[in-house]
């Protein structure tokens, strides 16, 4: 279940900092809407890796698209295998 407090509750914001873990962040509110995510460094790491393999996987299969694809024995003979 999500960890949703308002953004008063930063006043105490030791408390709330500890209630952070990886996969669990700390949603906070303002005027009763969303605003906010307090989330573990590791998690914001993991986080951005996966966007930035994403966009590569992206980048790759426009370029397959563009380009044309190549066979898996090509793969293997490019990577000496």
């Amino acid at each position: 279940m999500p960890n949703i407090k308002p953004i008063s509750d930063l006043r105490n914001y030791t408390e709330v900092l500890k209630e952070v873990r990886t996969n669990q962040p700390v949603y906070l509110t303002r005027n009763g809407k969303g605003a906010y995510a307090i989330v573990d460094i590791n998690e914001l790491d993991r986080l951005k890796a996966s966007v930035q393999l994403l966009s590569k996987l992206e980048e790759g299969e426009q370029s397959a698209r563009k380009n044309g694809w190549i066979t898996a024995d090509e793969v293997e003979a490019a990577l000496g295998l």
